[in-house]
């Protein structure tokens, strides 16, 4: 599964790419932040840092690959909840 930061990004709309409420959003996401939260739930990451966001194709923000095989969404919000523990 792949992990973008504007799946999670407050300044993201939905259009851009959020997936998760705007409520549990946060600022500034980064891959190296998504990793770390990721490892620390046990799971094996691979951080891609040279990729672009299809939707937005000109702007490099990497991207995280991380083995889970349930409903992305559910990663997603338990990830905004620890990096906002944080």
């Amino acid at each position: 599964m792949i992990i973008w930061p504007a799946y999670i990004d407050k300044e993201k709309t939905r259009a851009e790419g959020r997936k998760v409420p705007k409520n549990i959003a946060i600022y500034n996401p980064r891959v190296d932040k998504i990793a770390k939260v990721l490892k620390n739930m046990g799971y094996e990451v691979k951080i891609y840092r040279d990729k672009c966001y299809p939707r937005q194709h000109w702007d490099v923000c990497g991207c995280v690959e991380v083995n889970y095989t349930g409903k992305k969404l559910t990663l997603l919000k338990e990830i905004c909840k620890r990096l906002k523990q944080r």
